[in-house]
């Protein structure tokens, strides 16, 4: 009966630390910028941010709003990918110095 109840222990300590990580990644942003056209994301990929200069706009307004937006797919691709690289070597880190590497068998 014992087992359990340290089981159970265990598994809300690991919620605990599981839900404090995630507090940590969500602080995490990255900005890509390229064509007059910047994006931010956060460490949850929610992206908080999109800026164009009038200078991205001149494809549009040629009437080339293709060329338009694959950029905009770029630059929003590259920030996402600029924000899951960082957020992996952020978790890395934390995995290292949590108790939650040790609970799963790690560390």
């Amino acid at each position: 009966m014992a087992n359990m109840f340290d089981q159970v222990k265990q598994a809300m300590q690991m919620r605990k630390e599981a839900k404090r990580m995630q507090a940590e990644i969500e602080k995490i942003t990255c900005e890509y910028a390229n064509g007059g056209i910047s994006v931010v994301v956060r460490g949850d990929f929610t992206v908080t941010a999109v800026r164009v200069a009038p200078e991205a706009l001149t494809e549009v307004l040629a009437g080339k709003p293709d060329r338009f937006e694959t950029m905009l797919v770029n630059v929003v691709n590259g920030a996402l990918k600029s924000v899951k690289q960082k957020t992996q070597e952020h978790m890395a880190k934390l995995m290292k110095g949590s108790d939650l590497a040790s609970m799963l068998g790690g560390g």
